[in-house]
């Protein structure tokens, strides 16, 4: 038999067996089992006489032959001649007369005395002793949760016959199987094999047939006591009782608030499934997601895990369906029952109810006069959000800017940093969207975004309240007229007024409007107590005006 097998070559291998000569002329490359006494096989045959005359074909039937290996349940020489052969190898097996029908033969099909030769592939083989096989072909490196009985899982999978003849794929439906593992929903082998897999798992899952679907089949495509072959990639995993998972993966070294319900925030996200393909992202879109926390306005796993977070806090969510789409999902972006990945970054949050809040980082040991309503101010600022990410500086332009305080120049909050300081001190302060540029941002600013600004008061001048031009910083002289009268000549021209003005700056006890042209503010105010033009004030002119309205001469004319 050796010799032959080596003339032959193609590794055809011929040996006799009792008179039962085999034939293997087509052996798999791979066999990991042989058929022995006790297994069951399935296979396809030609029966021919040795002339080559046909007299029965499972092909031709259409269904392939399945028993049981050495128990007499077949002729003795086929019994014996498919003993050792792998799944899909192709061997012929010529079989004695008294190893077959003997003298008696088998009615008008075969005579007495004859020699049978059967062309046999085989396409399964099982005992039942067999237990459900599985090899893990890939793995993630990581693999912190592993399928469980009760768990749902979400996979692909290819299956196959045993000797490789397709039958059904989740690829081609394009959609993963969905359902509960150990709970019945399955055959008995799937339920065993899907154990202990990871996210990510690739694995091979070989069910014997009373695992399966035993001599019923299941339809055309699986035959009767059929081993099934499951390529299985698990794409999700998750169990009806989790609740959301939080990892950490950065804090600020300083947090001095955390997120809580109602709050207003600013954050970004890249969106992922379980198997790491991803879903959405805001970074794509070059915008943050802005939302208030525990209302009800994201879904419920998100609204919960917003909440307790710093700013500039990274950390990862894992939301569990029933606390995102559900069964359903939504539209073609995200499958239903599907767990759900976010890696968020906090950029800012406030709440409505938020002031503004102002920490000093320097202060000159003297201040003596400090910033209010109406002064004149200059100032350094230098803009950020709270990641950091600069806005605009006075630094940008050749002179810092100067400004009134409380006349509505810049935004509210920043009117309120720069109140109550002194010159040469510096701050920080922190003014929450509604008291910046609010839900519709500015050019450059993000919409709903909390600013961060770093102050510094480089002059100060004191100011008047809104719609005057000149204040008393104490009482007015009493009579006015006499003492405005330097020269005693009964009337004040324009020089005289302006010198009378500038001694009461000059001396402290009255101011000018700081910030505009001091000879223009008082000329005007000349003008409006020169009731007939005349170029000088006579003490019944400025009488004549106390007396028609008294709070208004005080305001307009001294």
């Amino acid at each position: 038999a050796n010799t032959f097998s080596q003339i032959r070559q193609l590794f055809v291998v011929v040996f006799c067996m009792e008179d039962v000569v085999i034939d293997r002329y087509d052996i798999p490359r791979v066999c990991p089992r042989e058929v022995q006494t006790g297994d069951f096989v399935r296979y396809h045959y030609n029966g021919t006489f040795t002339d080559g005359k046909k007299f029965d074909s499972s092909h031709e039937r259409g269904a392939p032959f399945s028993g049981q290996v050495g128990l007499g349940r077949l002729i003795t020489g086929l019994d014996r001649g498919v003993q050792g052969m792998c799944v899909n190898e192709r061997r012929k097996v010529t079989v004695p007369p008294h190893l077959a029908y003997g003298s008696i033969g088998a009615g008008d099909v075969i005579p007495a005395d004859t020699v049978l030769v059967f062309d046999v592939v085989l396409l399964d083989i099982w005992n039942t002793e067999d237990k459900v096989q599985t090899r893990t072909l890939s793995k993630p490196e990581s693999c912190k949760r592993l399928v469980e009985a009760t768990d749902f899982i979400r996979y692909h999978y290819n299956g196959t016959l045993l000797n490789g003849v397709p039958f059904d794929s989740s690829h081609s439906r394009n959609g993963t199987y969905d359902t509960y593992v150990g709970m019945g929903y399955l055959i008995k082998g799937m339920d065993e094999g899907l154990i202990g897999m990871c996210v990510g798992e690739t694995r091979t899952i070989i069910i014997p047939p009373f695992l399966a679907y035993e001599e019923k089949g299941y339809g055309t495509v699986i035959p009767s006591q059929a081993t099934l072959v499951f390529e299985v990639f698990m794409i999700d995993l998750f169990n009806p009782k989790d609740d959301i998972a939080v990892v950490v993966k950065e804090v600020p070294k300083t947090c001095t608030r955390k997120t809580v319900v109602g709050d207003y925030i600013r954050y970004h996200y890249n969106g992922t499934f379980q198997d790491g393909s991803g879903f959405d992202t805001s970074y794509q879109r070059n915008s943050t997601y802005n939302t208030y926390i525990g209302m009800g306005y994201v879904i419920q796993g998100m609204d919960k895990a917003l909440q307790g977070l710093c700013i500039g806090e990274k950390r990862r969510v894992i939301l569990p369906p029933h606390m995102a789409y559900g069964e359903k999902g939504t539209g073609d972006l995200i499958p239903g029952s599907a767990v759900l990945v976010f890696d968020i970054h906090v950029i800012d949050f406030h709440n409505p109810k938020d002031l503004i809040e102002i920490k000093v980082t320097s202060k000159p040991e003297k201040c003596n006069l400090t910033s209010e309503v109406d002064d004149l101010i200059q100032y350094r600022y230098n803009c950020s959000l709270m990641d950091g990410t600069l806005l605009y500086s006075s630094d940008h332009y050749e002179n810092a800017p100067i400004t009134t305080l409380g006349a509505n120049k810049v935004i509210e909050g920043l009117d309120e940093g720069l109140r109550g300081m002194c010159v040469g001190e510096k701050r920080v302060v922190i003014v929450p969207p509604h008291l910046g540029h609010g839900e519709n941002g500015a050019k450059g600013v993000p919409s709903s975004a909390v600013l961060h600004f770093e102050l510094e008061l480089l002059d100060l001048q004191k100011g008047v309240p809104d719609g005057y031009m000149f204040v008393w910083l104490g009482d007015s002289p009493d009579p006015l007229f006499p003492a405005m009268d330097l020269n005693k000549d009964l009337s004040v021209p324009l020089e005289e007024f302006t010198a009378f003005i500038n001694i009461q700056v000059a001396e402290g006890t009255g101011r000018l409007r700081p910030g505009m042209d001091a000879d223009g503010i008082i000329k005007d105010m000349f003008n409006n107590q020169d009731r007939n033009s005349d170029g000088k004030i006579v003490a019944e002119e400025l009488k004549l005006k106390v007396e028609e309205d008294s709070d208004k001469a005080r305001h307009e004319e001294l």
